[in-house]
């Protein structure tokens, strides 16, 4: 196990009461200060996370108000949204032991079968049983899953360790999960794969709440023609950014005012931007900031994902997928992603991850066809984000929690 880094906590540099429910506060500093591992947490409700994106800072100041411990920060953390966040980092055994003596009552830790966030899981609820035992409340666990994969099946590795691990990861999935009290699950697939893996678990609530994005708020601002397409994310083989490349030419050719826009960055960006110096109706955005994101996906009127599998990943949702939706785009993906049914049954083209570069350039040209109106698709989405809803029922905070 890697040695734990110095905890990190950024607050707001203004300790108002606005600041310590964890809504953002003014900070013109841009500041922070440094937390032990003998300090307690200010907010009683708190998630555990292996790592922590843009994505997740956004929607941290949407969401139930909870501290996050997190392990890593990944690629595209902006510092400029954990503003008035408490965000602390901590390796597995300082995140247990600031958990055990924080006053919390509502832990929100990763799906179970996460398989690298297992080991930091359970040495937190070992804490936390620890400080049971010793007179401490007992603390509500909760979860939100969207996995839609065997875990244990992606192995690339075979022999005795790889046996010995399978065997140790299973009972502390199982344990994980025998402790979760409320457990939501974000789409169908993800709810199928964890009851053919886990047993049943007697009694706990659960719900299945669609990961489905609300309408953004952003302003309507530039609208781009009716051939816009936009690939959003990592330039990987993963994701198929090489499949929209080989596609492109034919809806060229189908379409000559269709315009390809790839936002993003990754290992493919060498290819990305030979690409876009060899054909002028190709530009490239690389790496820019969330604004540029939300104006270039306004302008976009079919956003391609068509995600590939491998042998130890598999599309859970897709977050381009996710903000696409939000801004009234049609998509074209696989269904590899875990909102294939549902988009499958709307206005959308999904096809199968091994189809031909001639399909893909088919499903893409139909959205072109069709045309479909930005409001049509906005309307196909719920008046409140899934994943809100979600944390709304894990927390307790609706009408949903009382019901139960």
């Amino acid at each position: 196990m890697a040695k734990d880094r110095e905890d990190s906590v950024i607050f707001p540099a203004t300790h108002d009461a606005s600041a310590a429910a964890g809504t953002p506060a003014d900070d013109r500093s841009g500041g922070g200060q440094r937390i032990t591992a003998t300090a307690r947490l200010r907010n009683q409700r708190v998630r555990l996370y292996e790592s922590i994106r843009t994505a997740h800072l956004e929607r941290a100041h949407q969401l139930t108000p909870a501290a996050i411990l997190y392990r890593r920060r990944r690629y595209d953390f902006d510092a400029e949204l954990a503003r008035g966040l408490e965000l602390v980092e901590a390796g597995p055994l300082r995140a247990a032991l600031i958990l055990a003596r924080s006053r919390i009552t509502t832990l929100e830790v990763n799906e179970p079968l996460m398989l690298s966030s297992l080991p930091s899981t359970a040495v937190a609820l070992s804490a936390l049983a620890l400080r049971r035992v010793l007179g401490g409340k007992r603390v509500s666990v909760v979860s939100y899953a969207i996995g839609n994969a065997d875990p244990f099946q992606q192995r690339l590795r075979t022999g005795w360790k790889s046996v010995l691990r399978e065997a140790i990861e299973r009972r502390l999935a199982a344990m994980v999960w025998r402790r979760v009290d409320r457990m939501a699950f974000g789409t169908l697939a993800a709810q199928e794969t964890y009851r053919g893996l886990l047993p049943v678990a007697e009694g706990r609530p659960e719900a299945l709440i669609g990961a489905l994005p609300a309408a953004c708020p952003c302003p309507l601002g530039e609208c781009g023609g009716p051939y816009e397409v936009i690939y959003l994310g990592d330039f990987s083989e993963r994701k198929g950014f090489p499949r929209v490349l080989a596609a492109w030419p034919g809806v060229r050719r189908a379409f000559p005012a269709a315009r390809l826009t790839i936002v993003g960055k990754g290992a493919l960006t060498r290819e990305a931007l030979a690409e876009a110096e060899m054909d002028s109706t190709i530009d490239v955005v690389l790496d820019p900031p969330r604004g540029e994101i939300h104006r270039q996906l306004r302008r976009a009127q079919v956003l391609v994902l068509p995600s590939q599998a491998t042998p130890t990943w598999r599309e859970q949702v897709g977050l381009p997928i996710v903000e696409g939706l939000a801004h009234g785009c049609s998509i074209v993906t696989t269904t590899e992603t875990g909102l294939a049914t549902w988009l499958a049954a709307g206005p959308h083209s999904v096809i199968a991850p091994d189809a031909s570069s001639s399909e893909l350039t088919e499903a893409i040209e139909h959205q072109l066809r069709l045309s479909t109106p930005k409001a049509d698709i906005l309307t196909t989405l719920p008046a409140q984000d899934g994943r809100l809803a979600a944390d709304s029922w894990l927390f307790e905070t609706d009408s949903h929690a009382r019901a139960n």
